[in-house]
C-alpha cells in the first residue's frame, strides 16, 4: 500500500486526493531504499525558502534546536496497509511538534464523477438521466460517458470558478512560504466539503515579525513593586486582603508585587531578553496575532488589484480564518491550559460571587477584549452602591405613603370630587376617589427622597468614570501599554483599496496622474447622501410606530369602555398601560435587528479607509438609532403625554376623531416608570440572555435533527475531531461591539430617567451579573478563539459614555421639574397652604367646567352622575371668571419656579461633577511612580547587560554587534520582503 504525502515549498499536503492542477504527489513504497526513505526528510532548500534577512542565531526550531540546512523531519503518517499511525488530535502538525498558530479554510470541489451522479439523480437531471439510459441501452456499442450540455456547461463554469480559486490560494500560499511561514494542509478531515490549511510560525518568522510589530516583550529582569504608604494604598490594600477569598485561583496570590521589564523585541537585543524557554515565550495569543499581522500585509496580486486575506475570504477563495483554541476543556485527558482555567474560574456560574481573572482573559483573548470584561466588572461593581441607595429611596416611598397628604386626599371619600370624562362620548364622568391606588402607586417612585436620588446618580456616574479611567490606567501600566498607539496597527481595509484601485485604472485611461490616488469627499458624497436620508427615514419610521402605540391606547380605550365586560370595564388604565408597553418593547426588539443591518450596510457604502474608522462610523449609527428606537416611547411619556391635550370643551384630535391622552391625577410618572420597567426587562432578559442562549440552542437542535447520527454516536464523533476541525464547528468571533451596545444602552436606561424608577440601578446589577458569565461561556465554549487585537482603551464607547452622563443630568431636571409633582408640591407648601402643609394641594391643582359648554356630540351619552361641574387638572380660570378657561397666574408662577429648577439643578450637578473630575486625578499616583521608576531600571538594566556583554566580547577577543565597532549597517539592517504590502 503506498503512502501519499505532498510536500512542496514548505507545504505537507495529506489526506486528500489529487486534484486538477495541483502538484504532483510523491509516493513512498515501504520497502523503497534508505535513500528513498531519505526523502521524507524535508530538506530546507527544497520545502522550506529561508527567511530573507534572518540571522544565523535565529536560525532554529521551535523547541530551541539549531539546524543550518534541514527543518523538523516529517514523522510518517502511515503503516504498510495504509492505515494513521496516530491521529494528533492536539494544536500540532501531523508531526506533533509544530505549532498550529493559523487555520485558514476553504471548499473542496467534489470529482467530477461525484457531481455527475448527482446531478442525474437530482430533479432537474433526472429526464435527462433517463433518456441517455434508454438510448445506451438501445446501442450496441459499448458504453460511452456521454453527457448532458446543459450539465457539462454548468459543470465546467463551476470548474472554471473552482480552478481560479485554487490557483488564487497557491499564489496567496507560495507567497506565504516565501515569508518563512510553514504549511501544511489537511483535505481528509471529518468535516465533509472543507479544507484545512494549517499555518505554523518559525522561530525567525516569530522575532522579526516581533520586532517589526514593535512587541514588548518581558526582559531578564524582575523588580519588586511596592505599594503605596499613603491612606488611599493602604485602604486599597486592606480591601485586597478582605476579598481574598473573592479572587480566583488563577495564579499567584498577589501577582502585582512582581513584575518583569518590558522591552520592544530586537533581534540584535536578545540578551536581554529571557530565552531560556522558547515555547512559552511567546504565548498562542502572540503567535497568532504574529501571522495574522503577515496573513495581512501578504498580497495576492494582478494587474492593477492587489488582495489581502480580507478579500480573498470576501471572495470565498478562503472560507474562514481563525487561530485554535488552547485546548479541550472537558473530559479526564484534556491536559491542563488557559481555556480550561478560565472555564472553570471564569465561564461557569458557580463563580458568579468572584472577581474576574482579568489578566489571564487578557493573555488568552487579548487587551481588546480584557479591557471589556474589565469595564463590564468596574461598571457592575458600581452598580452595587446605586442599588443599595436605589432600594432605599424605594423603601423610603412604600414608608411614608401612608404620610403623603396628597394621596391621602384622592383616597378620601368625603371630599366627593366629580372628574370630567376621559374621552368623548362613551366615557362618563368618575369620581377621583377611584384613582386611590395609581396615586398611592406614584408616591412610591414621586418622593422628596427622588431629587436626592437624581443628584446621586449623576454624582456616581462621574465617579464610575474617574474610576474607570484609574483602572484603566492601572490595566495599561499591568500590560505595558503606556506606550503604545493606536496607528501602529492601522491598515487599510480591502474594500478601500479595491475602490482605489478602480478609481486608478479610470484615471490611467484618461491620462497619467503623478499624484497618489484615494478616495475623497467627492467619491463618497453619494453614500454620505444615502446615509442622511436614510438615518432620517429610520428615526421617521420609530416616531410613526411611536404615534401609532399612541392610536392604539386611544382606540383600545374607548373599545374597553364600550365593553359590556365588568372585568374588562375595572381595569382599563392598567391594561392599556401594560400591553401598550408590552406592544413597544417587540418593536424595539425587532427595529433593534434591522436597524444594525442598515447601518452596516451605510457604513460599507461609505467605505472607510481603516478599521478603526468603519468600526467607529459603525458604532456611532447604530448607537443613534438603537436608541432613538429605545428612547422615543419614554421620551413621549416623560416630556409631551398630557401636555397637548387642551381643555374640556376643547379637546385637541389627531387623526379625525382621535382625542389625545390625559395623564393620569397623580401624573405621568407612574406610566413612564412601568414603561421603563417593562422596556429594560424586557430587552434584558429577552434580547440580552434569551437570545444569546436560545438562539445558539436552537442552531445545535436544527443541527441535531438534520443530522443521522444519535447523540451518542455525534458525542464519540466529537471526541475523534481534530482541533481545528472542532474550532471550525464553533460559531465565527463577530466582535466586541455588540457586548458593548448592549451595556450602553442599559447604562441610558439606568441614568436617563432615574428619577422615575430608582430600581432599575438593582435591575442592571442583577443583570450584569448574569452577563458576565453568559458572555463568558459563550467566549470560551461556543465562539472560535478571537485574534488578540491590542487597544489602549475603551475608545468611541468612553465618549458615548461621558455623554450620555451628561445629558442625565439636564433629562433628570427636567423630569423632576415637569413630569413628577415635585415643583408643584414646593410651590403651593410655601406659597398658597393657608398653613403651609399639603393640605388642599389636590383641590389647588383642579380646575372646573361647566358641563353646559361641551362642544355637541362630546358629552357623556349615559352619565353616571347628574353634575353641572365637573373638574380636571389644570391651572386656568373658573367658567365665572373674567376670563374663563384661560391660563390661570398660579399656571405661570409654577412653570417659572420649574425652568429656575432645572437651571439651578442642573448647574450644582455640573458643579460637583466638574470638581470631583478635578479632584480625581485620572492616572494613579503609585502608577506614574512605578512608570517612572520602571525606565530609569530599564536604562539602567540595558546599561548594565551591555557592559557584560562588551567585556566578554573583548575578553574572548572579539567584537560585539552591538559595540561601537560594529558597523551601521550590522545595526541597523532591516530585511526587504517583495511580498509585503507598502514596504
Amino acid at each position: 500500500m503506498e503512502q501519499q504525502e505532498e510536500q512542496v515549498g514548505g507545504l505537507s499536503h495529506h489526506g486528500s486526493s489529487q486534484e486538477f492542477g495541483s502538484p504532483s504527489i510523491s509516493s513512498f513504497e515501504p520497502g523503497e531504499s534508505s535513500q528513498q526513505e531519505e526523502g521524507t526528510v524535508m530538506m530546507r532548500s527544497e520545502n522550506y525558502l529561508p527567511v530573507p534577512g534572518e540571522d544565523k542565531n535565529l536560525d532554529g526550531d521551535f523547541n530551541g534546536k539549531t539546524t543550518n540546512d534541514k527543518s523538523v523531519p516529517m514523522k510518517t503518517l502511515y503503516a504498510s496497509d495504509g492505515s494513521l499511525l496516530h491521529l494528533p488530535l492536539g494544536p500540532y502538525f501531523s508531526d506533533g511538534q509544530r505549532r498550529v498558530d493559523y487555520v485558514l479554510t476553504y471548499g473542496i470541489q467534489k470529482p467530477s464523477a461525484v457531481r455527475r451522479q448527482s446531478s442525474k439523480l437530482s430533479d432537474n437531471g433526472l429526464f435527462h438521466w433517463l433518456r441517455h439510459s434508454l438510448c445506451s441501452r438501445s446501442s450496441r456499442a459499448p458504453l460511452q460517458p456521454k453527457e448532458d450540455p446543459e450539465v457539462a456547461a454548468t459543470e465546467q463554469q463551476a470548474n472554471y470558478h473552482e480552478d481560479d480559486k485554487r490557483l488564487k490560494r497557491e499564489e496567496f500560499e507560495q507567497n506565504l512560504q516565501e515569508m518563512g511561514l510553514e504549511l501544511e494542509k489537511d483535505e481528509g478531515g471529518k468535516i465533509a466539503g472543507i479544507g484545512f490549511l494549517k499555518i505554523h510560525a518559525p522561530w525567525a518568522v516569530l522575532c522579526r515579525e516581533a520586532e517589526i510589530m514593535k512587541l514588548k516583550m518581558p526582559t531578564k529582569q524582575v523588580y519588586e513593586v511596592k505599594q503605596g504608604s499613603n491612606l488611599v494604598e493602604k485602604i486599597r490594600l486592606f480591601i485586597h486582603k478582605v476579598t481574598d477569598p473573592l479572587h480566583p485561583k488563577v495564579g499567584p496570590k498577589r501577582p502585582g508585587d512582581a513584575k518583569s521589564l518590558s522591552l520592544p523585541f530586537s533581534k540584535e537585543k536578545q540578551h536581554l531578553f529571557d530565552l531560556s524557554d522558547r515555547d512559552k515565550f511567546f504565548d498562542s495569543k502572540t503567535r497568532s496575532s504574529i501571522v495574522y499581522e503577515v496573513l495581512k500585509r501578504i498580497r495576492w496580486t494582478r494587474p492593477n488589484y492587489s488582495f489581502g486575506i480580507t478579500s480573498l475570504l470576501a471572495n470565498g477563495v478562503y472560507t474562514s480564518a481563525y487561530p485554535l483554541h488552547d485546548g479541550d476543556i472537558e473530559g479526564v485527558t484534556a491536559e491542563p491550559n488557559d481555556r480550561k482555567l478560565l472555564f472553570e474560574e471564569w465561564a461557569s456560574y458557580s463563580v458568579f460571587y468572584k472577581y474576574q481573572p482579568i489578566g489571564l482573559i487578557r493573555k488568552y483573548f487579548g487587551e481588546k477584549v480584557g479591557l471589556y470584561f474589565a469595564w463590564l466588572g468596574v461598571y457592575t461593581q458600581m452598580l452595587i452602591p446605586a442599588a443599595i441607595v436605589g432600594v432605599i429611596v424605594f423603601l423610603y416611598g412604600c414608608a411614608t405613603v401612608d404620610d403623603n397628604i396628597p394621596s391621602m386626599e384622592i383616597c378620601d371619600p368625603r371630599n366627593n370630587i366629580t372628574m370630567c370624562p376621559l374621552c368623548d362620548s362613551v366615557c362618563s364622568y368618575w369620581k377621583l376617589e377611584t384613582a386611590c391606588g395609581t396615586a398611592r402607586a406614584s408616591h412610591l417612585f414621586d418622593n422628596p427622597a427622588t431629587v436626592f436620588f437624581s443628584i446621586f446618580m449623576a454624582l456616581w456616574a462621574v465617579l464610575f468614570m474617574e474610576h474607570w479611567k484609574r483602572r484603566q490606567m492601572r490595566l495599561n501600566y499591568v500590560w505595558d501599554l503606556t506606550d503604545y498607539g493606536m496607528e501602529e496597527e492601522d491598515h487599510n481595509r480591502a474594500e478601500y483599496e479595491l475602490r482605489v484601485a478602480e478609481k486608478t485604472m479610470r484615471q490611467d485611461q484618461e491620462g497619467p496622474k503623478d499624484e497618489k490616488v484615494k478616495l475623497t469627499c467627492t467619491d463618497r458624497m453619494p453614500a454620505y447622501l444615502t446615509t442622511v436620508v436614510m438615518m432620517g427615514f429610520m428615526i421617521f419610521v420609530t416616531l410613526v410606530i411611536t404615534f401609532g402605540v399612541i392610536l392604539y391606547r386611544i382606540s383600545i380605550k374607548t373599545a374597553l369602555h364600550l365593553s359590556t365586560y365588568p372585568a374588562a370595564r375595572s381595569n382599563i388604565r392598567a391594561t392599556v398601560k401594560t400591553t401598550a408597553a408590552i406592544i413597544n418593547l417587540v418593536v424595539i426588539i425587532i427595529l433593534d435587528e434591522i436597524y444594525a443591518l442598515i447601518a452596516r450596510w451605510l457604513t460599507t457604502l461609505e467605505v472607510p479607509k481603516t478599521d478603526k474608522s468603519f468600526e467607529e462610523r459603525l458604532i456611532f449609527k447604530t448607537f443613534i438609532l438603537k436608541f432613538v428606537n429605545a428612547f422615543t416611547p419614554i421620551v413621549y411619556l416623560a416630556f409631551f403625554r398630557g401636555r397637548l391635550v387642551g381643555r374640556p370643551g376643547k379637546y385637541l384630535y389627531v387623526v379625525g376623531s382621535y382625542r389625545m391622552e390625559e395623564c393620569a391625577h397623580a401624573g405621568c410618572l407612574m406610566e413612564l416608570c412601568i414603561q421603563l420597567c417593562i422596556t429594560m426587562l424586557g430587552k434584558q432578559l429577552i434580547q440580552n440572555n434569551l437570545f444569546e442562549i436560545g438562539i445558539p440552542k436552537l442552531k445545535k437542535l436544527l443541527r441535531k435533527r438534520k443530522s443521522e447520527l444519535t447523540s451518542k454516536q455525534e458525542e464519540e464523533l466529537h471526541k475523534t475531531l481534530k482541533c481545528y476541525e472542532k474550532d471550525h464547528v464553533l460559531g465565527p468571533f463577530v466582535g466586541i461591539n455588540p457586548e458593548y451596545m448592549e451595556m450602553i444602552i442599559q447604562f441610558g436606561m439606568v441614568t436617563l430617567f432615574v428619577a422615575s424608577f430608582p430600581l432599575a440601578p438593582l435591575f442592571a446589577l442583577l443583570n450584569n451579573i448574569i452577563e458576565i458569565r453568559l458572555d463568558a461561556k459563550k467566549f470560551v465554549l461556543e465562539l472560535r478563539r478571537p485574534i488578540a487585537a491590542k487597544a489602549k482603551d475603551i475608545g468611541i464607547w468612553y465618549n458615548l459614555l461621558r455623554g450620555l452622563s451628561k445629558v442625565a443630568v439636564i433629562v433628570n431636571a427636567f423630569v423632576i421639574a415637569f413630569t413628577s409633582d415635585f415643583v408643584p408640591r414646593l410651590v403651593y407648601q410655601y406659597t398658597y397652604s393657608p398653613d403651609g402643609t399639603m393640605h388642599g394641594f389636590v383641590n389647588h391643582t383642579l380646575s372646573y367646567f361647566n358641563v353646559s359648554d361641551f362642544q355637541k356630540g362630546t358629552e357623556p351619552s349615559i352619565p353616571k352622575f347628574d353634575v353641572k361641574v365637573c373638574r380636571y387638572k389644570d391651572y386656568r380660570e373658573p367658567p365665572w371668571s373674567n376670563t374663563p378657561y384661560e391660563l390661570s397666574k398660579e399656571f405661570w408662577a409654577i412653570l417659572a419656579v420649574r425652568l429656575a429648577f432645572v437651571i439651578v439643578f442642573q448647574n450644582v450637578v455640573m458643579l460637583m461633577s466638574d470638581f470631583v473630575d478635578w479632584l480625581i486625578p485620572d492616572i494613579p499616583k503609585d502608577i506614574s511612580f512605578q512608570i517612572h521608576k520602571e525606565k530609569l531600571l530599564m536604562l539602567d538594566h540595558f546599561m548594565k547587560e551591555e557592559g557584560r556583554r562588551r567585556d566578554n566580547y573583548n575578553h574572548d577577543g572579539y567584537n560585539s554587534p552591538s559595540s561601537g565597532n560594529a558597523s551601521p549597517h550590522q545595526l541597523h539592517s532591516r530585511p526587504s520582503f517583495h511580498a509585503r504590502a507598502g514596504w
